[in-house]
C-alpha cells in the first residue's frame, strides 16, 4: 500500500491514487506505522520529529507535545536508550502528527504498557471522529474490537470475510443455555435448522446457533423455560470459527 515493495500481480487503490504512480502523493498524505518501525538510533525523539516534519514541510508543534504528553513520550532521550514501548511511541507520533486522513498501522499496540493502550484507543477514536481514517493490522482481537468498526478477515493471503463488526456478530455462530423447570427430551430439539453441538442434561439445554434462533425458541416455548442466557459473541470467536472452519477446507488461518 505504501509502494514499499512490490506486488507480483495485481494492483491497489489508496485514497483512489494507484499505489505505484501515485505513491508520492500517497505518503504525503498518508500516516503510517509500520510492524517494526526503524528510526535513527543517535538522534533525540525530538530530533528525529523535527527531522521527518522537515522533510513533510513543517509540523504543528503544539498538536505533537500534545500527542506526546497523552503517550507519556520523552522526546529528549536518544533513540538507541529506549525501550521498545518508547520506541513505538516515538514512531506513533511519525504516523500522527501531520494530521493525515489516513493512518495506516500494523499492530499500533505493540510494546505498550496498558495505561498507554488505553490512551492511544482514545486518539484513535478522537482523530475518527474528526475524519480520519485508519487501517490496522493485528492479531490482537480484543483490541480490533476497540478500535475498528469494519474489519477483514485474512487467510492464506485471501480476504475470508469483510463486514461491520455487528454484522459478523449477528452472523456468527452463538452458544445458547436454556434452564428448563422439568428435565426435557432432547429428541424435541434434534433436527432444528442453524443448531448445532446440542446437548440436553436433565433441565439444561446447550447448544450453538447460527442464524435465526427462532426455530429453537418456538420448540423451546412447548416447555416451562426459567432462563435463556447467551453470552455476546467476541471478535476473536468469530475469527476462531472461520479458522476451524478453515481446517475443514472452508475458511482458515488468518489476521483481522
Amino acid at each position: 500500500m505504501m509502494d514499499l515493495i512490490r506486488p507480483t500481480r495485481g494492483r491497489a487503490e489508496v485514497l483512489g491514487m494507484d499505489t505505484r504512480t501515485g505513491s508520492v502523493e500517497i505518503r504525503r498524505r498518508v500516516g503510517y506505522l509500520p510492524g517494526e518501525p526503524a528510526l535513527y538510533e543517535n538522534l533525540t525523539g525530538e530530533e528525529l520529529l523535527q527531522y521527518v516534519a522537515h522533510l513533510r514541510g513543517g509540523a504543528d508543534w503544539g498538536y505533537l507535545r500534545r500527542l506526546a504528553d497523552r503517550l507519556d513520550c520523552d522526546l529528549s532521550r536518544r533513540v538507541k536508550t529506549l525501550s521498545r514501548g518508547n520506541r513505538q511511541k516515538i514512531a506513533l507520533l511519525q504516523a500522527f502528527f501531520h494530521r493525515p486522513e489516513l493512518i495506516i498501522m500494523d499492530e499500533p499496540t505493540s510494546g505498550l504498557d496498558p495505561l498507554v493502550q488505553h490512551e492511544l484507543h482514545r486518539l484513535v477514536r478522537e482523530a475518527g471522529e474528526e475524519g480520519t481514517t485508519f487501517f490496522i493490522s493485528s492479531h490482537n482481537l480484543p483490541e480490533v474490537e476497540v478500535m475498528c468498526d469494519r474489519v477483514g478477515i485474512i487467510r492464506e493471503g485471501s480476504l475470508a470475510a469483510v463486514d461491520e463488526i455487528e454484522a459478523l456478530k449477528r452472523k456468527a455462530l452463538r452458544r445458547l443455555e436454556i434452564h428448563f423447570a422439568s428435565p426435557v427430551p432432547s429428541e424435541a430439539f434434534s433436527g432444528l435448522p442453524g443448531v448445532r453441538d446440542l446437548s440436553v442434561e436433565g433441565k439444561t439445554l446447550t447448544c450453538s446457533v447460527t442464524g435465526s434462533v427462532d426455530a429453537l425458541i418456538k420448540a423451546a416455548s412447548r416447555f416451562e423455560v426459567l432462563n435463556v442466557t447467551s453470552p455476546e459473541v467476541t471478535l476473536e470467536e468469530i475469527f476462531m470459527e472461520y479458522y476451524r472452519e478453515g481446517q475443514n477446507g472452508m475458511r482458515g488461518e488468518g489476521r483481522a
